[in-house]
């Protein structure tokens, strides 16, 4: 004989609770002592008082007798179902409310073993979506800055001669040192806007160009920045349609005017990322610190060559990823208000 150990029972919180034993409940005897009260005392009041003679009441005595005598007992009876039918009610109701607190601490553990299970599966799946960005901007990177080598005609000697100072000290290039070019103006939109693909080599050919010029490198390279960060929350500008503005408004804006006369810029309507970038500008430090680069560069970059753009200009400017990345964060930081 196998010896078997009945296990405890489960305490299932609500679901484990027992019905009450069959019997009459303290309302049901109240409604019963109050019915054979009043029973008691119309029979001995009837008894007592008579119910008179067939002249007064004629056919209808029998039945005021059967109303005096049940009537007020059906009351009592219908007023304790009453009572019964609130108390279940109540009853009910609580354990409606402990079952939906049961259901979601059994909703909050489930989600912690999950997350516990699959934790080491999302940073994995973080770490590979990091490394592909990485290689997405190296790869940005060389294409963007590292030029073509300059090779030597083969029927000119090289100079061997090495460039001294007036001291006859050997004279050393900075390595910081950038002609300042002066870059047209359709080549300068095509950077704004960067390349389209990895075989757009006219788009590469003018960010090369972009980055040789000493003002528009600096906007280039804050643009390239702010994009990559935005790009990690999902936000693209080739996702947004922002809702253009006309070029006197830019020219406004350019010429230092604030308010809702230059509202129009900020003509971002997407709400997700409006928010994603409010959220991650109160909480991600370096993105803050980014995005006022960007936007301080913008500023003073297009009013520094407002003049020299037409209205056409101007709205191929405002066409590009580099001006939508300004109307979305200068909207969120309000600088069009």
């Amino acid at each position: 004989m196998s010896d078997e150990r009945q296990s405890p029972p489960v305490d299932l919180g609500i679901y484990g609770r027992q019905d009450t034993p069959p019997g009459m409940d303290p309302i049901d005897r109240l409604a019963l002592v109050a019915s054979s009260a009043w029973f008691l005392a119309a029979l001995v009041f009837l008894f007592v008082s008579g119910v008179g003679d067939g002249n007064s009441l004629g056919p209808l005595r029998f039945l005021v007798v059967i109303l005096a005598l049940f009537l007020p007992v059906a009351l009592i009876w219908i007023a304790a179902i009453a009572l019964k039918s609130a108390r279940i009610i109540r009853d009910e109701s609580e354990r409606l409310q402990a079952s939906m607190d049961a259901m979601r601490q059994l909703y909050v553990s489930q989600a912690q073993i999950a997350a516990t299970t699959m934790g080491p599966n999302v940073e994995r799946k973080i770490d590979e979506i990091v490394k592909a960005q990485r290689r997405a901007e190296e790869t940005l990177t060389n294409f963007a800055v590292h030029a073509p080598p300059n090779i030597p005609d083969p029927q000119t000697p090289p100079s061997t001669e090495v460039p001294r100072a007036n001291d006859g000290q050997i004279a050393l290039e900075l390595a910081s040192s950038m002609p300042d070019t002066r870059i047209a103006k359709q080549d300068f939109i095509s950077a704004l806007n960067f390349p389209e693909t990895a075989e757009d080599k006219a788009g590469f050919e003018a960010l090369r160009r972009a980055l040789a010029d000493r003002r528009a490198s600096v906007l280039v390279r804050a643009s390239q920045d702010i994009l990559t960060l935005l790009s990690q929350d999902g936000i693209y500008m080739d996702d947004l349609t922002p809702e253009r503005a006309r070029p006197e408004v830019w020219r406004k804006f350019a010429g230092g005017e604030r308010g809702p006369a230059v509202a129009g810029i900020g003509g971002i309507r997407d709400r997700s990322s409006l928010a994603l970038s409010a959220a991650r500008m109160r909480q991600d430090t370096i993105f803050r610190d980014a995005a006022h680069h960007f936007l301080r560069t913008f500023d003073k970059t297009f009013s520094q060559m407002i003049d020299e753009l037409s209205d056409q200009d101007i709205v191929a400017i405002a066409e590009t990823r580099t001006a939508r990345a300004f109307m979305l964060l200068g909207r969120v930081t309000g600088i069009f208000t």
